[in-house]
This record gives structure tokens, C-alpha cells and sequence, in this order.
């Protein structure tokens, strides 16, 4: 099932996701159900939050669908080393047709669970360690534009909701 992604001014997007206690099949369908509207929305990673649900799930695929074994899940996922600096273009399914640039750690290291609620760690550099940065923080309660200046912030607020006046939003 592809889920409908939802934009900013959605409030599930500012408030911080629920833990996920529960490791079964219909977990099991949500995320399969993830990686489908991510895919079907050209993302390349998608947060639980994005999709109306308040829960710390996030899948993510740096590859789109070139590398099946690059298929990601995390599941109350926290950040737990990062180092160095990387500045790129970066976007959100929720705020579609905006980018600008970012400056995140280039490198990133994440503990999360698997879909059976089994721990792991992982390391990603440049795009993969923009992902685990940018899906934990939706699942925080916060969007890509909280980092960057408030000139710009507001600048594309402003245009969001000219949008929404002329029903484009």
C-alpha cells in the first residue's frame, strides 16, 4: 500500500515519534509499505512521521532500489558519534520542490533495531550519514530547514503558505 506523504503544517511532523515495543508481521507490512510510497514519492528515505504515523521507524535506501542489499531499517534509531563536516544540497519528501544547502557531520553512526527488534550499529558517510541525520530528525520532531539560516527558513515558509492560499499546497 502506498501511503499519501504528508507536507509541512502537518503537527505530526513537529512533534517528537513514539518508541516502537512492538516486533511483528504487521510491523513487518508497515515497513515493506515504506520503502513502496518512498519509492512511489523518488525519496531515498522516508520517516514513519511523513506518512501520519508517530512512530520511530525509518526506512532508507541511498541506492533507489540498485541495490536491494542497501535496503535499510531503522527502528528507534539514535545517533551516536558523528565527526567532520559536509555541506550539500538537501530536500524532504514533506517539503516537496524546496532544497538548500545543509552543512551535517560527514560521518555517522547510528544504533537501531532491525525489524525483528534485534540492536545493531551502523556507519555511513556523505549521503548515507545525511539520511540517518535527516530521518532521525523527523522522527525528533524536526525538518531539514531547522538547520538551515532563519533568513532562508522564513523565505521558504513564506512561500509555503502563499501556496496553501492559492490551494497549490
Amino acid at each position: 500500500m502506498i501511503y499519501p506523504i504528508v507536507k509541512f503544517g502537518n503537527p505530526v511532523l513537529d512533534k517528537p515519534a513514539e518508541k516502537v515495543t512492538v516486533f511483528d508481521d504487521e510491523l513487518q507490512k508497515l515497513i515493506d509499505d515504506m520503502f513502496e510510497s518512498m519509492y512511489a514519492a523518488h525519496g531515498v528515505g522516508l520517516a514513519a512521521p511523513q506518512i501520519s504515523l508517530s512512530r520511530r521507524i525509518a526506512v532508507i535506501d541511498i541506492t533507489f532500489k540498485e541495490d536491494p542489499k542497501a535496503k535499510l531499517v531503522l527502528i528507534n534509531p539514535e545517533i551516536i558519534h558523528t565527526e567532520g563536516k559536509h555541506t550539500q544540497s538537501e530536500g524532504c519528501l514533506s517539503i516537496p520542490e524546496f532544497r538548500e544547502n545543509v552543512t551535517r557531520p560527514n560521518k555517522v553512526t547510528v544504533r537501531a533495531q532491525d525489524v525483528h527488534g534485534k540492536v545493531y550499529e551502523k556507519t555511513g558517510e556523505e549521503l548515507l550519514a545525511r539520511a540517518f541525520l535527516h530521518e532521525t530528525d523527523h522522527l525528533n520532531g524536526k525538518l531539514y530547514i531547522s538547520h538551515i539560516s532563519a533568513l532562508k527558513r522564513d523565505l521558504i515558509k513564506r512561500k509555503i503558505r502563499k501556496m496553501i492560499k492559492a490551494g497549490e499546497w
